[in-house]
């Protein structure tokens, strides 16, 4: 009986050293990079991927820019854009999850192609009987939820809304619906 007892706590005391060794090197690559520790016209894709790691997207605009979004979901509210030009440097870096871009999300106007082109890949969609309907994790101030747009079958925006997680504090009902700013 007293073996098995050892046993247990040479496996219990094992598990532990991994799982600390793995929070402590979660912990250091969490701070090796982040968008702000890289340069405009200094750093290049290279440095990029060597200390991001593979996008979560890749694409090109008109103007031949690669773009290489790096989202944070599906629980994440980050969603960053790294635009490179011809010469493989970074041209600029944007935040795409943000209140100012949600507005310009026309309802009736923009299309699903631009609504790519503003927010980014979208952590979820769902097919509906009439459309489509995109959204993304997002933070509104110290509130955390989902930025939904919903696309008409010609995917044309037909609204758009934020409904806030009512467990990070969110609220319910009415309250769960971001106001003025976005829905307008």
């Amino acid at each position: 009986m007293c073996l098995c007892l050892e046993q247990l706590k040479e496996v219990m005391l094992m598990t532990m050293r991994s799982t600390l060794l793995f929070l402590l090197l979660a912990i250091g690559l969490a701070g090796c990079a982040t968008p702000g520790s890289f340069t405009p016209q200094q750093s290049t894709i290279t440095d990029v991927r060597a200390r991001m790691g593979s996008p979560t997207d890749i694409r090109f605009d008109r103007n031949g820019d690669e773009l290489w979004e790096y989202a944070t979901g599906p629980s994440g509210t980050e969603t960053y854009l790294f635009r490179f030009g011809k010469d493989g440097r970074v041209k600029g870096i944007t935040q795409l999850l943000t209140e100012e871009r949600f507005g310009k999300v026309i309802p009736k106007q923009t299309t699903k192609t631009g609504v790519r082109d503003v927010l980014g890949r979208p952590s979820d969609q769902a097919f509906l009987r009439d459309g489509t309907s995109w959204s993304w994790r997002v933070r509104v101030g110290a509130r955390e939820g989902h930025f939904v747009v919903r696309f008409g079958p010609d995917d044309v925006v037909l609204d758009k809304s934020v409904l806030f997680d009512a467990s990070r504090g969110g609220g319910r009902g009415g309250d769960g619906l971001l106001g003025n700013p976005l829905l307008k």
